[in-house]
């Protein structure tokens, strides 16, 4: 389809005005027509997501399709109040103008999404990108083909591509789709591609989204409860295998405390993960994505070990790009795995003496996605909050933010620009437009020349 790019783009391009126009009855009935052609492949999706990745039934259900349902329902539930333009107050020279913010769609605007949540990440911005009424191309990962070619069949059943195109392709598709000018372009993956992405847009001054990754810290203190943050962070760290943008990358806690913890965390990961006999059970753990991304992870964990860390569980590759759960310990802040997002089953664990230690390790790193921090202390919790950046914050639990469509998901400065899902995709997707009516009794005509005597002196008291 590539040799369509241009085409496809054209004729957007020429839709988007009429689309401009849809009311929110013509976008609800599209977002409800996504589900429904959502619902019709959900046994084929599946089947895409046990290929590319080897997730189960359930663990793509919770984290894949029924994540998308919530979203299509949320934005139905609220598109009616989005939409609405929003009235605002007055200034002393518009005193008698009535001023809003109105939501205009942005046009025509691209959706790169990653592979290791090849739906789920494809249809949340689709799902706001409707709502918001553009016109929308989707480039699915090539590294999750079964999954992206789901998705092609899908967009193409329901939607004509002159509203919204799903294009496969490898890395050169990419390239072509950024040297067009799209309205808006909403990238998911990695920092480094984030900037090549942001380059591109640069070209025509396309506004960008960025929903990229980090080491993402978890922090304990000594009041934490220790069994019930080591069951939490195996699971958090071990779904889909590690490979999630918002998983806990590392481990800061007491010194006392890292036994115990890692007492509790390999008995949780042997009752999630694991049969009664020891194996791994491919039917709850996920693999890792291609031979490729298994061998690098492979090598960060011989390089961490050659640089002092200690093995204590895991590290084993086997043949069908399982990785078991790997857990380090004695890491020193020079690691090699400190230097670059985990994105695997690997956990490092790092002890600190005093909690501003483990504040100023955290700090010393590019802003994080997310931020976990386990606590019964509100003193310590507010003072991490406060004196460590990141994208969002999670207390006593991990990834769950992500799922409440209530609040704003995404990064800050190298984890990320700008915020998805409910309200924050729609507003991803729309232009605010500054829209004034001025009235018949007009009072600016006092701010014209020539000027009066004292017209100064009597807006600097009311300014």
């Amino acid at each position: 389809m590539i040799d369509q790019i241009d085409s496809i783009f054209q004729k957007q391009q020429i839709f988007k005005v009429e689309l401009r126009l849809s009311d929110v009855n013509e976008r609800i009935e599209k977002l409800r027509k996504l589900r429904r052609v959502i619902e019709s492949k959900e046994d084929l999706i599946y089947e895409a997501l046990a290929k590319d990745l080897r997730k189960s039934k359930n663990e793509a259900a919770i984290s894949e399709v029924l994540f998308i349902y919530g979203e299509i329902k949320f934005a139905i539930r609220h598109l009616r109040t989005w939409m609405r333009p929003k009235r605002v107050g007055r200034s002393l020279t518009n005193l008698l103008a009535k001023s809003s913010i109105v939501y205009q769609p942005k046009g025509t605007v691209l959706i790169i999404s990653p592979w290791n949540y090849p739906f789920q990440l494809t249809m949340s911005p689709l799902v706001s990108a409707i709502a918001a009424g553009n016109c929308i191309v989707l480039k699915p990962s090539e590294h999750s083909p079964y999954t992206s070619s789901v998705i092609r069949m899908m967009i193409s059943e329901a939607f004509d591509c002159k509203e919204i195109v799903c294009i496969e392709g490898e890395k050169s598709t990419a390239e072509t789709l950024l040297k067009l000018p799209f309205d808006h372009i909403f990238f998911t993956g990695s920092s480094v591609v984030g900037k090549q992405i942001m380059r591109a847009a640069s070209d025509h001054l396309s506004s960008v989204t960025l929903e990229l990754g980090g080491k993402s810290p978890v922090i304990l203190d000594e009041t934490a409860h220790l069994e019930k943050a080591a069951n939490k962070v195996a699971w958090g760290k071990l779904i889909n295998a590690g490979q999630t943008c918002i998983a806990p990358d590392y481990v800061l806690l007491p010194n006392g405390l890292r036994d115990e913890f890692v007492k509790h965390y390999l008995n949780a990961v042997k009752k999630m993960f694991f049969t009664g006999s020891g194996e791994i059970d491919p039917t709850r753990y996920a693999k890792i994505i291609n031979q490729k991304h298994a061998d690098r992870l492979s090598t960060l964990i011989a390089r961490s070990v050659e640089g002092g860390a200690t093995l204590v569980e895991g590290g084993l590759l086997s043949e069908d790009l399982t990785l078991n759960p790997t857990l380090l310990t004695g890491v020193s802040l020079d690691n090699a795995i400190m230097s670059e997002e985990i994105f695997g089953p690997i956990l490092p664990i790092i002890t600190y003496d005093k909690l501003e230690d483990a504040i100023s390790i955290v700090n010393q790193d590019e802003k994080p996605l997310a931020l976990y921090i386990f606590s019964e202390s509100k003193h310590h919790t507010q003072l991490i909050i406060q004196q460590i950046a990141s994208g969002g914050v999670c207390v006593n639990d991990v990834l769950i933010h992500v799922s409440n469509p209530h609040l704003p998901f995404g990064g800050i400065n190298g984890s990320g620009q700008g915020s998805c899902h409910g309200f924050f995709g729609f507003k991803a997707f729309s232009h605010e437009r500054a829209v004034m009516r001025q009235s018949k009794y007009d009072l600016s005509k006092w701010i014209y020349p020539p000027y009066k005597n004292g017209i100064f002196k009597l807006l600097k008291k009311w300014i």
